[in-house]
């Protein structure tokens, strides 16, 4: 995902610099070239040798070491870099920075960098918080450097409160915005369900479907990285919500429909991913039918077709996707739905397909339009959320 992608990962001298090698792990895994610089600090906590290791790069410390190629080493990085990320960021590097000080390898070679730059916060609550760090942090977002939110819990001091570096994960997530993906949908506004939808039959039982969220999840995903402004209105699921984008979470198909409607009309492009379901049930508890399965059937009515809703209040240039899942005559099927519901793309997979529907971590998808139809391969669900969105951004062309 990150190949042909340089990272400089910029290493001070904190206790959480142990987090920086999970890091630099997780990025040479995405085949990203990661070059470590680390203060004289830092090595304190953790020895040159584990990000050499892990990185396949030398580790840089010294300024004038003279065991290199004959050139200006931290112009050299600076100039190959796509991205500079400084975690853990102390309070004292990030003074250095926000007032232009080059003392040491790290903040000559951060000066010299004309990428976008990240810096992971990571100190004693009470340093984090005074206003000369606040400040620092203020003049450096000036500057155009984004600054992760640290974490809040025990610190390494005995303190509780704001000062923990974020967790790897979350850092590999913001430089994975910044460089997984060129920004081709930058100003676009998407819209993207989720999820399974579930109507209440009375407070213990209610009506739902199989759907895990997993594609929906994925497409939000996409989109945010490629510079979308991301909507992810999503029913249950049990995945955490992707970064970057709004989440929304409803509980019915009638709240999704009400949430769907009141931002639709400033939507670019919509994604309806979600597996609504087809019908709600008045609750027994506010009928006098008895409690049966004979009478359930005759308390179920229609939910509202959200999909056919905006394709009868769609507005100019707006352009919508579906997905229809089908157990035969998939295609035949697929292009019905198309025209009925006046959309633009229809996603068709069949759930009779090994590696297809709910639950997997696969999709087999064909792309139909009214001009157009792609059958794609077997495909991740973050591989096939990206062949979707480049045929909506050829579509809008």
């Amino acid at each position: 995902m990150l190949k042909g992608k340089t990272v400089l990962l910029g290493v001070t001298g904190s206790i959480a610099a142990y987090k920086a090698a999970s890091l630099a792990s997780k990025l040479k895994k995405l085949r990203c070239d990661t070059h470590v610089i680390m203060t004289k600090n830092a090595a304190q906590f953790i020895s040159p040798i584990t990000f050499e290791t892990l990185t396949g790069n030398k580790c840089l410390i010294d300024t004038f070491d003279r065991n290199f190629e004959f050139n200006v080493e931290h112009v050299e990085l600076g100039k190959k870099a796509d991205l500079c990320v400084i975690a853990p960021a102390t309070a004292n590097v990030i003074a250095k920075l926000a007032h232009g000080l080059a003392d040491d390898m790290l903040t000559t070679t951060v000066l010299a960098c004309p990428c976008k730059k990240l810096i992971a916060p990571a100190m004693n609550t009470r340093m984090y918080q005074n206003p000369i760090t606040q400040d620092n942090l203020k003049i450096l977002k000036e500057y155009g450097y984004t600054a992760i939110e640290p974490a809040v819990g025990y610190l390494a001091c005995g303190d509780v409160g704001a000062g923990k570096m974020p967790e790897p994960e979350v850092i590999l997530d913001y430089i994975l915005q910044q460089l997984a993906f060129e920004k081709d949908m930058s100003g676009l506004n998407v819209l993207v369900t989720a999820g399974a939808t579930q109507e209440a039959i009375d407070p213990v039982r209610y009506i739902t479907n199989h759907s895990t969220g997993k594609m929906g999840y994925a497409l939000a995903l996409n989109a945010a990285r490629r510079g979308a402004n991301v909507t992810l209105i999503s029913g249950h699921t049990a995945i955490t919500p992707p970064p970057f984008v709004n989440f929304v979470q409803i509980t019915s198909a009638q709240d999704m429909f009400e949430e769907v409607k009141a931002v639709s009309d400033k939507q670019d492009i919509i994604v309806k991913a979600a597996a609504v379901a087809d019908y709600k049930c008045a609750n027994i508890l506010d009928n006098k039918m008895k409690k049966s399965e004979d009478n359930l059937s005759l308390l179920l009515t229609r939910t509202t077709d959200i999909l056919k809703y905006l394709g009868e209040h769609r507005h100019q240039g707006q352009l919508l996707c579906g997905f229809s899942m089908e157990t035969e005559n998939v295609l035949e099927n697929s292009r019905a739905k198309l025209k009925k519901k006046n959309i633009d793309l229809i996603c068709a997979n069949s759930l009779k397909t090994e590696g297809a529907g709910f639950g997997t971590d696969t999709n087999v998808i064909t792309l139909i339009s009214d001009k157009f139809e792609t059958e794609l391969p077997k495909l991740t669900k973050d591989e096939a959320s990206k062949k979707i969105f480049d045929a909506i951004l050829k579509m809008r062309k």
